[in-house]
This record gives structure tokens, sequence and C-alpha cells, in this order.
């Protein structure tokens, strides 16, 4: 039986990569994207509906139209710095807007929802790994925007019968593999793209926040996972909420860290140039190490990563730069 999935925040960097992944399992993708920090382009499976998901009726119209077996939701604001500066901006879209979107599938009766969360919602953590049990401490409005829908997802799931899984990712990275679709922020902030920019462009050079962590060289260590497990695990998570109430979370990462001093030294080999770095100091709230469990995940859904090597991450990425230098 054709099963429908309909994706907000399809035309962005993580929802696209999973549009891709649901249309190769035979899924049927319907796109939701107001387009304000997605690309038209990157819409290649399915119809595009142009619109906002605080646009409450014109959803409502989208999912009596498609009637859709399952709601993926990643359509949101993710810049840090952004969310400190303009809270109200992250509040209104991120977490009113998921709001808007779960009243729209209440009202039409569309009750599974696949939710883009993140690992921003446990703060500076207290143990490494960290799995789903540590506590959720955010320590700025995007974390914090993450956190409050995930608080929203259990009482509508108590209240009203809503089906949901919510995905902590840790940090998104790479492209995909055949190339169709890649990596695109305005500004770029993910540390990947921006070491990759300072090994091939001169005048963009990577800065290093922090060379005096605890840690085995001194900087920040990160838990890096290719976007193309993380849409094989919307895939299974999706597949899981056809035949399973409740509300769930899993954390989505690969158990292993890699110093930012690491990656820029896998982006010199694959790139065969320098990065240019620049050496700046700590950011406020950088935990020195974020590193995920994903036994849960591997337990209930079957998923591991396959693809999160960071040198392939990196090639990944490096392919899609040079083939678009321009984006």
């Amino acid at each position: 039986m054709n099963k429908t999935v309909l994706i907000t925040g399809g035309a962005g960097y993580v929802g696209s990569h999973c549009c891709k992944a649901f249309a190769n399992a035979g899924w049927s993708v319907v796109t939701l994207d107001n387009l304000s920090r997605g690309w038209r382009d990157a819409v290649r499976w399915g119809p595009l509906i142009e619109c906002d998901i605080r646009d409450e009726p014109r959803v409502r119209s989208a999912l009596q139209t498609y009637k859709p077996d399952l709601v993926a939701h990643f359509a949101a604001l993710a810049y840090v710095g952004e969310s400190t500066a303009d809270p109200a901006l992250y509040y209104a879209n991120n977490t009113a807007g998921t709001l808007a979107l779960l009243e729209a599938m209440r009202a039409t009766g569309h009750l599974r929802l696949l939710f883009s969360s993140t690992c921003a919602s446990y703060g500076v953590p207290d143990s490494l790994p960290i799995n789903e049990a540590h506590a959720q401490r955010p320590i700025n409005p995007y974390g914090w925007s993450k956190m409050i829908i995930e608080r929203i997802l259990e009482d509508y799931g108590r209240a009203y019968g809503l089906a949901s899984v919510s995905l902590r990712y840790f940090n998104a990275a790479g492209c995909d593999p055949d190339g169709e679709i890649g990596e695109r922020h305005e500004p770029e902030t993910h540390a990947v793209p921006l070491a990759i920019e300072a090994a091939r462009n001169p005048v963009r050079p990577f800065t290093v926040f922090g060379t005096d962590f605890p840690t085995r060289d001194g900087s920040a260590i990160r838990d890096y996972i290719h976007v193309s497990d993380l849409a094989r695990a919307h895939l299974l998570a999706g597949d899981m909420l056809l035949g399973r109430a409740g509300t769930h979370v899993f954390n989505l990462g690969t158990g292993v860290g890699t110093s930012v001093l690491e990656l820029i030294e896998t982006v010199r080999r694959a790139a065969g140039s320098d990065p240019v770095i620049r050496l700046g100091a700590r950011r406020v709230g950088d935990p020195p190490i974020l590193v995920a469990s994903y036994a849960k995940a591997e337990r209930e859904l079957g998923w591991r990563p396959q693809r999160s090597q960071i040198d392939l991450v990196v090639e990944t990425a490096l392919k899609w730069r040079d083939r678009h230098p321009s984006h």
C-alpha cells in the first residue's frame, strides 16, 4: 500500500535529505516549506506547498488534500546565536509554529508526528556518552524552543492520542553521496562546511573557538553524524510510528567524538590544502565534549550509523562544495 508523508521544512538541509530517503523507500512525499531558509531547487521528490506552518488554515487544507499517513516536522530556525539575540523569533517560529501545526493535525485527525529535535536540549552534560535519560537543561533559546515542543508532544499524546517520535540530533554533517542535494545555510555556521571553505578560500578563515578545553588536544569535541544516516533513522522511526502508539525519544549520534583540530586535519587531507585557521576564545556555554549514546535507537529502531566516519562525512561535503562553489 502506498504511504504518504508530509514533510515540513523539506526544502532545508536535513529535511531535503529525508525527502529523498522516504521517496527512495516508496513513500509519496509532499513538502511544505515557506522557503525562508530552504531552497526551491532542493524540492525534487513530490509537490511543494509554499506555506508557513503558522498558517493553520492552509496547513489544515494541505492535510485534508493529501491525507498523509505521517507528518515529519523539520521546519524550524536553528542558529544558537540568533536565538540568543532574538528569542521572540525562535519561540514564535519554532514553538508556536509547531503548536499551530499540531492543532491543524488534531483538527483533521492526523495523529502521527516525527519531530526533528536536538541535543541542544541537554545543555552542558553531566556524563558521557549522553543517553535519553540525561537531564535536559538547555542553555540557549534554541534548545528551549525545541525542548518545550517535546513537552507539548507528551501532553498531546496523553490528552489527544498523538503518537510521536522526537529525534535528538547531534552534529548533522556531510552531504548526499549521490550529489543531488547538499548543505546550504545563509549564514553558514556548521563546522564541516566552514572548515572546507577555509581550505578552498583563503580569505575565509576558520575560527577555532577555544584551544584550552580539557580534551585530548585542547579543542572542543563533537559527535558528527552523516545526514544520510539521520535520514535513514527518520525512515525507520516513521515506519515504527505506523504501528505503535505513544511518545518516543531517540538520540541520533555515533558515540564517537572528533575534536575541532582533528576535523581540520581531516579536511586538510581530503582537500589537499591547509584550511586557513584563526584561534579564538571559547564561546560562552560551549561544553568541552558532546557525544551521544545511540543504544536505544539501535535497540528499538534497528538503527546504527553506517556513513558517519569523519573521513566520509568530509569527503561527501567536499564533493558537494566543489560541484557548487557558489553555494
